[in-house]
């Protein structure tokens, strides 16, 4: 992976944007705390990120992204940078669930993109043993995202943590596209570039 610096820097931006940028640990205290709308509004907000996550999926699979793939990556983790802070900032229970719908749906494009590199621009040796590492920095992300989350929480407040959590993020993703322009540059998934430190070439039907 450290050779291959389109996967690696796809797999390292997820894990380091998710990281600051997860807001889910302390959407019970936004519940009670920030929106006022007790155990039935904490489900929806739970709610909300998968209910967006799933309309964009739907819409990706009839309508698969095509072109400027590194880029539409990048928009995307940065729009969940700003929408978890826009949601820290929101005192307006319709505004947030629509905020973190939104978060769901910009998270699922990174996801569909990300998940796309490690499947494409992977040797077929190797593309196991590379798609458990994408996995556990995904499960790490979420859960040292929670610890973060809960951690700035205590010194910052909730909101002040979820604000700096999404600052954090957008941050990670202008430095990644800087120290990445091979991901950045990345247009088809189709045709993985030679330049990206990838000997594979996928078979065409």
């Amino acid at each position: 992976m450290r050779t291959n610096r389109v996967v690696f820097g796809a797999v390292t931006l997820d894990l380091f944007a998710v990281l600051l940028g997860g807001a889910t640990a302390l959407l019970p205290v936004f519940a009670r705390d920030v929106l006022h709308v007790g155990p039935e509004g904490l489900g929806h907000l739970r709610a909300a990120p998968a209910a967006g996550a799933v309309v964009i999926a739907m819409l990706l699979a009839v309508r698969p992204l095509r072109r400027h793939m590194g880029l539409v990556m990048f928009w995307s983790v940065a729009a969940f940078g700003m929408l978890t802070a826009l949601f820290g900032l929101s005192t307006n229970f319709g505004v947030s669930l629509g905020l973190l719908a939104m978060l769901g749906a910009v998270d699922m494009v990174s996801v569909y993109v990300r998940q796309s590199i490690v499947q494409i621009f992977v040797p077929d040796t190797m593309r196991g043993r590379v798609a458990s590492v994408s996995t556990l920095c995904i499960s790490a992300s979420n859960e040292l995202g929670e610890f973060e989350s809960g951690v700035a929480a205590r010194f910052l407040g909730a909101v002040g943590a979820v604000v700096f959590g999404g600052v954090g993020a957008v941050s990670i993703t202008a430095l990644w596209a800087w120290r990445f322009p091979e991901l950045r540059r990345t247009d088809r998934l189709d045709s993985p570039p030679h330049s990206a430190g990838c000997a594979h070439s996928p078979h065409k039907a």
